[in-house]
């Protein structure tokens, strides 16, 4: 065993996180955390690292296990080079360099001095440290990175890059446990590819991730899954834990219906007991008395289940077990699609591309056309900084009448008058950010010269799973990144559009939140264009496949 966990009690603020929450993790072990947005999956990650010592229970590691985790915030370290970032991070890197360079310094030169050198050299050459530096220039390149990035400060890289290097921390740490949240948001497919082609084929290693990224959960061992704060287990991978789920789902259905049933009979019971016993009967005292115990037992014990299974494992369930699950299912994100077209493509089409060749000092992809009816479904597919951004908001200014950023060096691009699109980005406006989530709501429709009122702010955040009385005064920023992307697709939606525009839309939702957006768009009437990355998403609907870039 590498770790034990046992947290008796987490909270934050009012809110209870964990109650009795217990697993363990063997060496080697890979295992998949999921949960639903702010179930404390990140919480639980500070717990391991250290940096979190606020809980009661207690959390037993293997002696001399070295753990590394990725770093989710760099504001305070962005004038940090890259690569001495990613050196410093090394947990046996930094010890023994401290070793190797101290030698000597203090005039200690004694035997012992001598042989802790020593075996600090020896150690030094076996784990790859002399060309260490090489080798992270080389792989950060994988992720798109080049030297000259990865010799200058954290704060000229992007998000998604900084993600990357984390990764890469990661890969090179010769770490026994190695902590990894949310690791393929912002990547494209050859990055992903790249980091799950790790996962798999990573020995010597536990690997504790963070995702509901379902192309990497088929790589996992287990699956723990944070819910109504305890930790239920999963063996296998994310087939395997769909099959689980269901079962246990419709057995958890099944005791709860029980119990009720049962309830009820012992009301019945106990009323009868107490009719009887009235008339003196003191047999029908002690009987009533049993009863009321039995009755106290369930109902101190009763927990209404509240449950997700996922669509295909609900279409295979028996139709009295799917009508169970339809009164007991977890609450999920209501999304309304109201799109202003018909059922039957138009002929005309609401967007037209020829021989576009677009880019900045020189084109960063050439010769692309196409056309886009009512109805189409269009994914834009190509590495970061292939152009697909800049492709999505040369179709926006052009819409909106707006100026152009890029420079069109060839070919024309044009979209129909007064089109109503909905876009949702990767990053909030910053106007939002310091808002609170009422206010920005709010604002969201009235920058859309929509009409809003009170009322229907807090059935946004009803329908989006937002709790009116405490998270109406959240800043937009404090907010999770499951619930920011909750927001964006509030954002998107808000006037009615005839045209989806999405950016990597499965970020940060947590399973049922990505299978309810799935299912908006499979009724979305409209035109979709899309960029993703999740193999899942991908193949959820039919579309058309546009490749960008050189």
């Amino acid at each position: 065993m590498l770790v034990s966990i046992d947290i008796s009690d987490k909270h934050f603020g009012d809110k209870v996180l964990y109650k009795n929450l217990q697993f363990t993790l063997e060496k080697n072990e890979k295992v998949g955390v999921i949960g639903r947005n702010g179930a404390g999956k990140s919480t639980l990650f500070g717990m391991l690292a250290g940096t979190d010592t606020e809980f009661d229970g207690e959390i037993k590691t293997a002696k001399n296990t070295v753990v590394i985790s990725t770093r989710q915030e760099h504001s305070d370290i962005d004038d940090l080079m890259v690569i001495d970032y990613i050196l410093d991070e090394l947990p046996q890197y930094k010890k023994l360099k401290k070793i190797i360079d101290s030698f000597g310094s203090d005039g200690n030169t004694s035997t012992n001095a001598m042989n802790r050198y020593s075996d600090a050299l020896e150690q030094f050459s076996s784990l790859g440290y002399y060309t260490i530096e090489d080798t992270v220039i080389e792989k950060l390149k994988t992720y798109q990175i080049d030297e000259d990035k990865s010799r200058g400060p954290l704060e000229n890289l992007s998000g998604g890059q900084k993600r990357f290097v984390e990764l890469v921390k990661i890969a090179n740490a010769n770490a026994d446990l190695a902590l990894i949240d949310e690791p393929t948001n912002h990547m494209d497919y050859i990055a992903k590819n790249e980091f799950i082609d790790w996962l798999d084929n990573v020995r010597n290693l536990a690997v504790l991730v963070i995702t509901h990224d379902r192309d990497v959960l088929e790589k996992v061992d287990r699956i723990v899954e944070i819910k109504e704060g305890k930790a239920l287990i999963f063996k296998g991978n994310y087939d395997s834990y769909l099959l689980q789920n269901s079962s246990s789902t419709v057995t958890a259905i099944k005791n709860f219906e029980i119990d009720e049933a049962t309830i009820v009979n012992l009301k019945k019971q106990i009323e009868f007991a107490r009719a009887r016993s009235a008339k003196g009967g003191p047999r029908w005292v002690t009987l009533r008395e049993r009863y009321e115990r039995e009755l106290k037992e369930i109902l101190d014990n009763r927990k209404k289940p509240s449950f997700w299974i996922d669509r295909e494992s609900l279409s295979k369930l028996h139709p009295k077990a799917a009508e169970g699950y339809g009164k007991y299912k977890a609450k999920n994100i209501r999304i309304a699609t109201q799109a202003g077209t018909s059922d039957n493509k138009g002929y005309q089409p609401i967007i037209e591309v020829d021989n576009l060749s677009l880019g900045y000092n020189e084109p960063l992809f050439e010769h692309i056309s196409f056309k886009l009816l009512e109805g189409d479904k269009l994914r834009f597919h190509g590495r970061n900084g292939a152009g697909k951004t800049t492709l999505i908001k040369t179709i926006l200014a052009t819409a909106n009448e707006e100026k152009i950023s890029a420079t069109i060096y060839q070919g024309t691009v044009e979209v129909r008058p007064k089109l109503a699109i909905g876009t949702y980005e990767q990053e909030i406006g910053d106007k939002y950010m310091d808002m609170d989530l009422e206010k920005a709501l709010e604002q969201l429709y009235l920058d859309k010269d929509i009409p809003v009122n009170e009322q229907k702010v807090r059935q946004l955040m009803s329908d989006y799973l937002f709790n009116p009385l405490t998270d109406a005064k959240i800043p937009i920023r404090l907010l999770s990144g499951g619930q920011k992307a909750r927001f964006q697709i509030i954002s998107m939606l808000a006037n009615n559009p005839q045209l989806l525009i999405l950016d990597e839309p499965t970020n940060h939702l947590d399973l049922p939140s990505i299978e309810e957006l799935e299912n908006a768009l499979h009724r979305f009437k409209g035109a979709i264009i899309f960029v993703s990355h999740d193999g899942f998403f991908v193949k959820g609907f039919e579309h058309e496949t546009l490749p960008v870039g050189k």
